[in-house]
């Protein structure tokens, strides 16, 4: 069973699309509903709901291999009969040296439409390991050739808002001149707005000047597709999301965040030499900032997402 409201998001107690699954409390979110036939919609999100039913059986369970594992591999059993012809283009399978889910794997039955696909089986490992609420399981779909390839780069540097930061954020803009441009355009003060960093030692110099000047910061261990999502959300409680995290999810959020027509830029960003090299070798500039068009260069995008919690 599920519900459609007035903005188009589409939620559903997602057991009800997987055989042989008991009903839980679990709820997916779909995004982008209308530009899909229901059953691809409803294959796409029993993938996220079947991910999410068997991470919970490891939530706290102190192994956050075994949950992931556990996760790709649901996803992936409920993918590869669906009604479409889907390539992964961004996996989690290359960065964590998963079998499966990796970068190039065609999923599908084959008919139906040709589609990029992005995964994050499971968004937040270590939260599941440790019992902690904040993980997703993530899927998103675009036309064949829309998603953006971020070929051998792991990481991007992110900003993410609401309709609103069109035209008046810049990734290039030092962070305390992005809060300031934000909230003139929001219509409060900088010590109103909430601002969402992944806690990692990488960002301590941001998370210092930001609190310099003035903004609250929402600091999150892993999850940021969450984080990102709630920042691209008119009136939500977060305002911005920033800082560097997963290209995977970078580009999943950029599917959730034009569903949502909010805002987001990015920059890819090689997080040690040998990705360096990599990055480079693969032709990348590391200067350009991607805009959302860059990042999914379609309005017929597909976003569904399914919390873990235990089971």
């Amino acid at each position: 069973m599920s519900n459609t409201s007035a903005s188009g998001l589409v939620t559903s107690n997602p057991a009800a699309n997987i055989p042989g699954t008991a009903s839980t409390d679990l709820t997916a979110t779909v995004l982008g509903a209308e530009h899909y036939d229901t059953d691809l919609v409803e294959a796409v999100r029993a993938a996220t709901s079947a991910a999410a039913l068997a991470a919970g059986a490891w939530f706290g369970r102190g192994d956050k291999n075994a949950a992931d594992a556990a996760a790709v591999a649901a996803m992936r059993a409920v993918l590869l009969p669906a009604p479409f012809a889907g390539v992964v283009v961004i996996g989690e399978g290359e960065k964590d040296e998963a079998p499966m889910l990796a970068n190039g794997e065609e999923l599908g039955s084959g008919s139906g439409p040709a589609c990029d696909i992005a995964v994050d089986p499971l968004d937040g490992t270590r939260l599941v390991q440790e019992g902690l609420p904040g993980s997703v399981c993530v899927i998103a779909l675009a036309p064949r050739g829309t998603l953006f390839d971020p070929l051998d780069v792991f990481y991007m540097d992110k900003l993410i808002s609401s309709a609103p930061a069109r035209g008046v954020l810049d990734l290039r803009a030092t962070p305390t001149e992005n809060v300031r441009r934000l909230a003139d355009a929001l219509g409060k003060p900088v010590t109103e707005l909430t601002v969402a960093v992944l806690d990692k030692p990488r960002h301590t110099s941001l998370v210092a000047e930001l609190r310099a000047a003035g903004a609250q910061i929402v600091l999150a261990g892993e999850g940021d597709v969450s984080s990102a999502i709630a920042a691209a959300t008119p009136d939500g409680p977060i305002d911005l999301a920033m800082g560097i995290g997963g290209t995977p999810e970078g580009v999943l959020t950029a599917c959730a965040v034009r569903a949502v027509n909010g805002f987001m830029e990015g920059r890819l960003a090689p997080q040690s030499d040998k990705q360096l090299r990599m990055a480079l070798a693969a032709g990348h500039d590391l200067d350009r900032v991607l805009t959302l068009d860059d990042l999914v260069a379609s309005d017929r995008v597909l976003f569904a997402s399914t919390p873990v919690r235990s089971v």
